[in-house]
């Protein structure tokens, strides 16, 4: 088993059960796009420090952020922008007079009492022209549509104007988020802080996203006075840990972002491919922790499932490989806890009925109960009850979110689904196919040979030849997979991704591949 960080010093959670395992910390409501905006948020705030994916000594990222309060309420808190435009047509200086004595009234967080808006006016030749830009960065919020707060609504990262992080403005008080930021930005930073291909990560990140002088960025910084460039009020963001240094997932997920740099994508559109392959690789990652806790030798899988309009064995055994894979974390929990039973001095504290001593160990290995609730447990003196009653409380914690992570976050990247079922198994999604082929494939890859490498890079089983403890066990026909892969040949052709050549030779394609991709 890998050897286990130090943790903290500090601990400000209830007890340290799920971190231990997986870090600090998987959540399920911060979806893959947001954990990729956290760890640019990230990225942009450390380059100012010059040690933007550098980690000297582990767990000891700490960072200040931008807010960006200005444009998160010209954006985002600003109803009356449209209804002065009408109210006001064809009268340019009463729209901006309007507009702007409105948003000093309403506009929240800024510490400025009296905020001034009015260097829009000189930036922009008229009021309209602001409405458009202001429509045009708003359609690209991450997302779309949601009932989130305007100030934990985020814009496509065009540029480092772009960045901040998740606040909850109050009428007296601003205070930053783990909500929509939850710490899986920073457990993915440190990942590819420790992947080796670090500095390759960053020269392509300071050219692709995060260049100041790209069109986009350059106008969205318009929107912004130069206070914005500052982190107002912000603490230090501190605590991130990731638990173990040195992991084989750590460079699957950066070689898997330097093939996607690699490939011929215009303008910013490699950025969802990234966050489909980073969602991917985080669930191998949370699955991989949690069978290494239960002493599993194997690697997770994933039966996959091409939709099919007729019912199929495939479907079931996709749905089987689901549930089984969704219930490792819960097992994981429970199994880490009952380690400490094969410990000598739990078993000498045992042996001399000392419970205040079985307290104290629990206390040293799980943070657990925090000194001002002792009380909890006081009624309980057999060790047996007391580990029980700690096993009933990690496991309720762990299933508010992080047991949810596999299932969130596989719906999110397209890679599992409920579509014509009763039951969630793996179905991919186009988008998460287009991703796995420009991930995979150099400019072009034998069908089976494809199919080879989604087993061997990320446990994906679509084919026969991947499925053979499967059909070994009867559980399925070769015949099954078989089908299976073939709509998976024709799904991919439809999307222009594959060739037959022949009856006996069909390629996959990467149409944006460039020579030398590191595949």
């Amino acid at each position: 088993m890998n050897e286990r960080l130090p943790r903290p010093t500090k601990i400000d959670s209830d007890m340290w059960v799920d971190e231990a395992i997986w870090g600090h910390r998987l959540y399920d409501e911060q979806t893959p796009w947001l954990c990729i905006m956290e760890f640019l948020n990230i990225v942009h705030a450390e380059i100012s420090n010059e040690r933007a994916l550098k980690e000297n000594v582990p767990n000891t990222l700490a960072y200040m952020p931008k807010s960006r309060l200005y444009l998160r309420n010209i954006l985002f808190n600003n109803p009356q922008m449209a209804v002065i435009g009408k109210q006001y047509k064809n009268d340019n200086s009463s729209q901006w007079n309007k507009w702007i004595e409105v948003m000093t009234v309403n506009s929240a967080g800024l510490s400025n009492p009296d905020p001034d808006f009015s260097y829009l006016q000189r930036r922009f030749s008229s009021f309209e022209d602001f409405m458009a830009v202001v429509e045009f960065v708003r359609s690209s919020t991450i997302e779309g549509e949601n009932n989130k707060r305007w100030s934990s609504q985020f814009v496509f990262p065009y540029g480092p104007s772009c960045l901040y992080e998740d606040l909850n403005v109050k009428e007296n008080s601003i205070s930053n988020d783990r909500r929509f930021f939850a710490r899986t930005g920073e457990i993915m930073y440190l990942m590819l802080c420790r992947s080796g291909r670090e500095e390759e990560i960053l020269e392509y990140l300071l050219s692709k996203v995060l260049d100041e002088n790209n069109k986009f960025n350059r106008l969205i910084s318009m929107l912004q006075p130069p206070s914005d460039n500052l982190s107002e009020g912000n603490s230090i963001r501190s605590g991130a840990y990731l638990p173990y240094l040195n992991l084989p997932e750590y460079k699957a997920l950066a070689d898997d972002w330097i093939n996607i740099f690699n490939c011929k994508l215009s303008n910013f559109d490699f950025i969802p491919y990234l966050v489909n392959l980073t969602g991917l690789h985080m669930i191998i990652y949370f699955l991989k922790r949690s069978m290494e806790i239960l002493g599993l030798d194997t690697k997770p899988t994933f039966i996959l499932e091409i939709v099919s309009p007729k019912k199929n064995v495939i479907k079931e055994l996709s749905s089987d490989s689901f549930n089984e894979n969704n219930s490792l974390s819960r097992r994981a929990v429970e199994q880490y806890i009952r380690k400490i039973t094969d410990t000598s001095e739990w078993q000498h504290a045992v042996q001399s009925n000392d419970s205040s001593e079985i307290k104290s160990i629990l206390k040293r290995g799980f943070s657990w109960p925090k000194d001002n609730k002792d009380h909890e447990i006081d009624n309980l003196n057999s060790p047996d009850e007391i580990l029980e009653r700690l096993i009933d409380n990690a496991l309720s914690r762990h299933l508010q979110h992080v047991n949810k992570f596999h299932n969130v976050w596989g719906r999110e990247i397209g890679l599992s689904s409920k579509r014509g079922s009763r039951r969630v198994r793996y179905a991919p999604h186009d988008s998460l196919l287009k991703s796995l082929v420009l991930s995979v494939v150099p400019e072009r890859l034998e069908f089976q040979e494809f199919l080879s490498k989604l087993y061997d890079k990320y446990g994906i089983i679509i084919g026969d030849r991947q499925a053979e403890d499967y059909i070994s066990t009867g559980q399925a026909d070769q015949a099954d997979f078989d089908e299976n892969a073939k709509r998976l040949e024709q799904r991919l052709a439809s999307m222009g991704l594959l060739k037959r050549l022949s009856d006996a030779c069909a390629y996959v394609e990467n149409p944006f591949a460039t020579r030398g991709n590191n595949l």
